[in-house]
């Protein structure tokens, strides 16, 4: 884990390394972030088997009642039909109409696709979203090993923080993005569910270095802004910094009488 000191000058040299730009000033501070506890359900997708196939068809155009009858007509086992039938209640896609045996609406859909979907499966994961951002932030940083004291100044300009905003789909980009879904052979691991979402352990705080830039060429000023969660220069506060106090700078940096403001786009 790199100390704050070292880190600082690694990124300063990159930022100058093959531009004209000038390093004004570092800071240091913590952007708040909060961990979401993200409930969802996963199904597995795979080619239907053919006794499946030939199960669902007699069924469909069949009048059937009962597993004997079924295995009769197909001639297999009635170990093997017994065991798929229970499979396919517990799935879902066929159901007892009275005394017969029926597709429902997913049978139908999975026939005609010819893929069967799975029971689905719960599981829990653990993210950081950032109100600042209004997003959720992926990544694996440490940051740097010493501690930081001051918060990130606009923090406080957020709307209020409520885990019930979240939406499905938001979520389920930041599943994707973490690997919960996969490809394992000729089957498929897809989240077919967003359950719940809840708030895990507080605040947390991610440290942020913020390197304030001067290039001479265009008369520029702007921010550039190291996240050590993403380990990645973080547009959105760059953005930011930029627009709220590029003005002040140009004031505190040079002197002299300066026109024709410009401000660099992130």
């Amino acid at each position: 884990m790199e100390k704050i000191k070292e880190l600082v000058h690694r990124l300063k040299k990159e930022l100058q390394d093959g531009f004209q730009v000038k390093v004004l000033e570092s800071l240091t501070w913590n952007l708040p972030v909060r961990s979401v506890d993200i409930e969802y359900e996963t199904i597995r997708k795979s080619k239907m088997d053919i006794l499946m196939k030939m199960i669902l068809i007699a069924f469909q155009e069949g009048s059937i009642s009962d597993e004997e009858e079924l295995s009769d007509i197909l001639l297999v086992e009635p170990l093997f039909i017994q065991d798929l039938i229970a499979k396919m209640e517990r799935t879902g896609i066929i159901a007892k109409n009275g005394p017969y045996f029926t597709l429902t609406a997913a049978g139908r859909r999975q026939l005609e696709s010819g893929v069967f979907e799975s029971e689905p499966e719960r599981g829990v994961h653990t993210t950081l979203y950032s109100p600042v951002h209004q997003a959720f932030l992926k990544g694996e940083g440490k940051g740097p090993s010493e501690k930081v004291d001051e918060s990130y100044r606009y923090a406080d300009e957020t709307d209020g923080w409520d885990v019930t905003r979240l939406g499905d789909e938001e979520m389920l980009d930041i599943l994707r993005a973490t690997g919960i879904e996969s490809v394992e052979g000729e089957a498929q691991i897809v989240v077919s569910n967003i359950i719940s979402a809840s708030e895990s352990g507080g605040e947390q705080e991610v440290p942020c270095i913020e390197f304030r830039l001067h290039q001479a060429a265009e008369d520029l000023f702007y921010a550039r802004v190291w996240n050590t969660l993403t380990e990645q220069w973080d547009g959105h506060l760059e953005a930011e910094l930029t627009e709220k106090e590029v003005k002040t700078w140009r004031k505190r940096y040079v002197s002299g009488a300066h026109t024709n403001l410009k401000v660099r786009k992130t």
